[in-house]
């Protein structure tokens, strides 16, 4: 069992990693390179298999003080509000898969995964250290940072997204491909929208080439609004990113007022677009003595609203394979082959997302939701799966 297990990045996954193993009884150290923890982005969603983790850690009563439970999952046509498809979701969610879904600011679970790792230990988290690499050797592992200081491990887990240094030297380059798909995405004091607007579900928009997703934050005083529409204007891969207003407002010319009422309500001076890239999925994470989690590993696009699940998932299923074995190689071995076919799965889902909601001819739009029911087939396979108690094998 390995001693001290060093982490790269404090974001969702490496934080959640860090809780699991430090409830565990690991001695964890996080090394993040920024100079404060913070996020960026918007809303986020926890489905059921993410939330079992988050509940095991006992913070499912903070979560749901700054969280929607949405009532349903809504697809609509992005003209009329047609709704084409639906499934239930808060207490019918609970009741088939043993625990919540939940909608909440990224910043806001950030927080709360911040302090939650540092009630484990004051110290956990190390900022301003940049990681450039690693070595290792059949006993331990020795992180490298850009001030040329080092400290040394018996364990890396690389969870420092998809720019990640860890995994260019474990698997190389990412291999990133542009997709043909921007994403807008800004929020919105509720207060500044008609009553009931929306209401509180999880609503998808579908149009020719683009779609629209909505959703509450923060106990129904946001709105994020998240837009996806394909471009051949290639961008900065950074959430930061502005762009004009004006681009927002002419890329979902003709679609429903609803949506016209959230661009014109916007605040003009903060709209952001950022560019999307594909990054295949990669046949082996794991070293001896150094693995991978979250985006660093397996980053999706987001269709299926799983990313930051994929990641909490991770950290759980790794801290189970590193109790069940006293070798930390057989362990990373133990975690691989219980996540690759999953996270592919999840990746690949997503992109067939991408294709079914911009579809360009509502007629076979309407008839694919027609032929599919897919609330039960989620259900089925995505949010059942509890990282606390899957079979390891």
């Amino acid at each position: 069992m390995a001693k001290k297990i060093l982490i790269a990045g404090a974001g969702i996954g490496g934080l959640t990693a860090a809780s699991c193993l430090m409830k565990a009884g690991f001695d964890v150290e996080i090394y993040e390179q920024a100079p404060g923890l913070s996020e960026i982005g918007a809303g986020i969603q926890l489905s059921a298999n993410a939330m079992h983790v988050l509940n095991h850690l006992g913070l499912g009563d903070a979560i749901a003080k700054l969280s929607v439970r949405p009532g349903a999952y809504v697809f609509r046509l992005h003209d009329t509000a047609e709704i084409i498809g639906q499934f239930p979701l808060a207490d019918e969610h609970e009741r088939l898969n043993g625990a919540p879904y939940n909608q909440l600011h990224r910043a806001d679970l950030h927080d709360v995964l911040a302090a939650k790792a540092r009630d484990f230990d004051k110290h956990v988290v190390r900022l301003n250290h940049r990681v450039v690499g690693f070595q290792e050797n059949a006993t331990g592992v020795e992180l490298h940072f850009a001030d040329g200081s080092k400290v040394k491990g018996e364990l890396l887990i690389g969870a420092d997204g998809v720019k990640s240094v860890v995994r260019a030297q474990i698997a190389g380059s990412d291999h990133a491909a542009y997709t043909g798909d921007a994403a807008w995405r800004l929020t919105l004091p509720a207060d500044q929208l008609p009553d009931n607007f929306m209401g509180q579900v999880m609503s998808v928009w579908m149009g020719p080439g683009s779609h629209v997703v909505c959703y509450y934050l923060r106990g129904g005083a946001l709105l994020n609004f998240v837009g996806l529409v394909e471009t051949e204007e290639i961008s900065e891969e950074s959430w930061t990113a502005k762009f004009p207003w004006e681009r927002l407002k002419a890329d979902f010319s003709g679609w429903h007022e609803n949506i016209q009422t959230v661009i014109d309500k916007a605040d003009k001076d903060s709209c952001f677009r950022w560019s999307l890239y594909y990054r295949p999925p990669i046949a082996s994470w794991s070293t001896r003595r150094a693995t991978l989690l979250g985006d660093a590993v397996h980053a999706t696009l987001p269709y299926l609203a799983q990313g930051a699940c994929m990641a909490i998932e991770d950290a759980a299923v790794l801290t189970r394979a590193l109790q069940s074995t006293k070798e930390v190689g057989e362990a990373l071995q133990l975690y691989e082959q219980n996540r690759i076919d999953r996270t592919s799965r999840i990746v690949k889902g997503s992109d067939a997302n991408r294709t079914l909601f911009h579809m360009r001819d509502q007629q076979k739009l309407r008839q694919a939701f027609a032929v599919r029911d897919e609330g039960a087939d989620r259900n089925a396979w995505l949010y059942s799966y509890n990282p606390l108690t899957v079979n390891l094998v």
